[in-house]
């Protein structure tokens, strides 16, 4: 193979110029998917380079540019995987299986499938309750109650972890005390990375954050300080308690009046005198008025839905700003 091009292109000679030629081709791309790529090109690379002592970074990646391909190459493989992975996440259409089912199945169709006729756009009363049918509406739910313990835990942990580092730093211990409190903050980011993606759908980095080992251990340390990407994260946990709080509590009172107005009929039924709804003996609703309310529970069940949809997005996209280096 050609040490100087692959594919008509110059091939870089150094760990950091193929990492920044990789993230130049993958400049358009989701950031959480350019910090994993960066993250495992350099793991490879670097990993090649300690098993073959004595040879240079140039004829390094000479030689696995081949396997593990050139910065163009390895970020269309990355893309094209982005696409395959969400493709098979999305919940297929009723109509699309047969038609994959007769373009594999048909020799003249095989490798153009017929043009896909565009899904009937659905009615609001389908959209409204759909809802309930999409997992990603119980997956904003759940992280909405779960967020209350994960705001707790974000918020003390940074006030403890700065206050810590702050007080011990007229002591020689303060220093790395504060190292090893920047560092979980890091991995604590990942975490919440996964529990975003796993719950709102917004796509995160599983990998950590790119650094260039080219630089000491010492500037690497001074970059963790310096990089803004820190300190919004530091904003992001402290943030997680009011919001903690307000979604948690959004969560649990819509739910338990929705279920409460969905349950009133069989509670006028269990009530003593069999004639309404009373409250402290006395009658504050006539029993006929009861499924009424059970109807306006049962559609308030529904708008909690799609407000916790609504809330998930939002804060996935937020998640996504103060978590990931765009």
């Amino acid at each position: 193979m050609n040490i100087e091009s692959v594919a008509g292109r110059a091939l870089p000679t150094t760990i950091p110029a193929y990492l920044a030629q990789l993230r130049a081709a993958l400049h358009d791309a989701d950031p959480a998917m350019v910090q994993d790529a960066l993250y495992d090109a350099e793991e490879y690379l670097r990993s090649e380079l300690a098993a073959q002592p004595g040879r240079s970074e140039a004829e390094v990646i000479a030689d696995v540019a081949g396997s593990y391909g050139a910065p163009e190459e390895v970020a269309e493989i990355y893309r094209e995987t982005e696409i395959t992975v969400n493709r098979a996440l999305r919940t297929p259409s009723a109509g699309a299986a047969p038609i994959r089912r007769a373009a594999a199945t048909s020799p003249g169709i095989a490798s153009v499938p017929p043009p896909q006729a565009p899904p009937k756009p659905r009615s609001a009363l389908a959209r409204f309750f759909g809802v309930a049918l999409e997992a990603r509406t119980y997956g904003a739910l759940f992280y909405m109650l779960l967020s209350l313990a994960t705001g707790i835990f974000f918020f003390t942990w940074v006030v403890t972890g700065l206050s810590l580092s702050l007080g011990l730093m007229v002591l020689i211990i303060g220093i790395p005390v504060a190292v090893l409190f920047f560092g979980s903050v890091r991995g604590l980011s990942l975490l919440e990375g996964r529990l975003v993606e796993a719950l709102l759908g917004e796509r995160m980095p599983r990998r950590p954050t790119y650094s260039d080992r080219s630089r000491s251990w010492l500037q690497r340390i001074g970059d963790m300080f310096t990089d803004g990407r820190t300190w919004l994260t530091l904003l992001y946990f402290v943030l997680m308690l009011p919001l903690g709080i307000v979604y948690f509590t959004i969560a649990t009172t819509l739910l338990s009046t929705s279920i409460g107005f969905i349950w009133a009929p069989v509670a006028a039924l269990f009530s003593s005198d069999y004639v309404g709804i009373h409250i402290d003996g006395i009658q504050m609703l006539p029993i006929w008025v009861t499924p009424l309310l059970a109807i306006i529970g049962v559609l308030l069940l529904f708008a909690t839905l799609h407000l916790a949809r609504g809330i998930g997005h939002l804060h996935g996209m937020m998640a996504k700003h103060l978590l990931v280096r765009l």
